[in-house]
């Protein structure tokens, strides 16, 4: 059973200050793991987490997680400068992107950030780009063939053959790039990898780590290069679904530490600092969209309309992502109802729940929408004219503060040009 982190009670406080539909976020939540992931790998002196500011690249956010000794993961322009507008530099800013413009990569190291480089063609056009090349520079690493380890129950959910994926260096390209940023002027090195997106298995991050640690002995060999660090990137899940287990981010920084122990250290590289990149982790369950029921249709299936859509939550009809929802004040009752929860797009794919078992859902009930925390209000648009909500923070001490106003039609026609 899923609980969510608002009472009914608090949510009719809050709408009647912030009309529906909001993405609701919780502080305590949020600061509770955030702390536990450090905790996970403070055997690692050089330990940072990266949070992927695509998650939810939200300033109040961002602001909370530096507070908590986080860096940021970028990957765009805009990115960049959100960051740096949070107050994030330096070493606190991790660069990864693809097919990057140069303008990019010159704000990224006018930053001070560290580079992550996706292709060995990059390497020329980073030098010409900004001038130089950086002494601090990471590779991303793809493997190639199709990832599996672990014998976990749950699996591993790979978000591409990593021999599909359109990121990284062969291995053999890694050997080239390293001896060609070597003399180029490059002195510390970082290596890269993401293989696997929404793991629920506490094996995925140490099987990754023991391949990124066996490679990074054979490069530092290969090249007499000095690997600074690791990032293991993300891919650590959230079980979405209520009988899911969670990951344990303990006995996962412990797997990672046995790998280091066992392959790094002897090797006498014991002063490997390890990153990682976690949106989803950080803060998917910390997040839910809070919607209101608006309408009922009775046709073939029953329907539920909410005045949420595709636009507030767009994961359900992008790849038929399960979100739990509970109807909130019947968090006991039975769930003796089917129904589709359906949004206003013209889209037939607009729905966050097809034949979804629920309690008897009346007109005006309050419905909480599950971990949308990360990829939630950040992969919203405006298609049909719909417009972006409001995100608001439930603090510590149980206020809530608005940070971030919802969209107008002003914002709507902003951009457009009539004349």
């Amino acid at each position: 059973m899923k609980k969510p982190f608002v009472t009914l009670p608090q949510l009719q406080s809050i709408t009647a200050q912030y009309p529906t539909p909001f993405h609701l976020y919780d502080e305590k939540g949020i600061r509770e793991n955030a702390r536990a992931m450090k905790a996970a790998f403070a055997w690692n002196p050089g330990f940072k987490e990266y949070f992927a500011v695509k998650a939810t690249p939200t300033p109040a956010i961002l602001k909370l997680l530096r507070e908590e000794g986080c860096g940021v993961d970028c990957s765009s322009l805009t990115e960049l400068m959100l960051s740096d507008q949070c107050g994030f530099g330096g070493s606190e800013i991790m660069f990864s992107s693809n097919d990057t413009p140069a303008e990019e990569f010159v704000l990224a190291d006018k930053l001070g950030a560290t580079i992550n480089l996706d292709d060995f063609t990059h390497i020329d056009f980073l030098q010409k780009a900004v001038g130089h090349i950086p002494e601090t520079i990471s590779c991303r690493y793809n493997p190639g063939g199709t990832f599996t380890a672990g014998a976990s129950k749950e699996g591993f959910q790979v978000m591409d053959n990593p021999g599909e994926a359109k990121y990284g260096f062969t291995r053999a390209q890694l050997t080239e790039g390293f001896r060609k940023l070597k003399a180029m002027g490059a002195k510390h090195f970082g290596l890269h990898a993401f293989l696997a997106s929404n793991t629920l298995s506490n094996d995925y991050y140490p099987a990754l780590a023991r391949i990124l640690f066996q490679t990074a002995v054979e490069l530092q060999q290969e090249t007499g290069c000095h690997i600074a660090f690791i990032n293991l990137s993300g891919g650590v899940g959230i079980p979405y679904r209520p009988d899911q287990t969670a990951n344990d981010i303990s006995v996962i920084g412990e797997g990672v530490r046995n790998a280091y122990e066992e392959v790094l250290v002897p090797a006498g590289m014991g002063d490997v600092s390890i990153f990682t990149e976690l949106g989803r982790f950080m803060l998917g369950p910390y997040g839910c969209l809070v919607t209101k029921a608006t309408h009922f249709k009775h046709t073939y299936k029953e329907y539920v309309g909410v005045d949420a859509c595709a636009a507030n939550l767009m994961r359900p009809a992008m790849y038929g992502a399960y979100h739990h929802i509970t109807v909130m004040g019947k968090e006991d009752a039975p769930c003796d109802h089917v129904y589709d929860v359906t949004g206003g797009l013209c889209e037939n794919n607009d729905k966050f729940a097809i034949d979804r078992p629920l309690p008897e859902i009346e007109l005006g009930d309050l419905l909480v929408i599950h971990d949308t925390g990360a990829h939630g209000h950040s992969m919203g648009y405006q298609y049909n004219g719909r417009l972006r909500s409001a995100e608001l923070l439930l603090r510590e001490d149980g206020s809530v503060k608005l940070i971030r106003r919802a969209e107008t039609p002003e914002d709507y026609f902003a951009t457009m040009v009539f004349d």
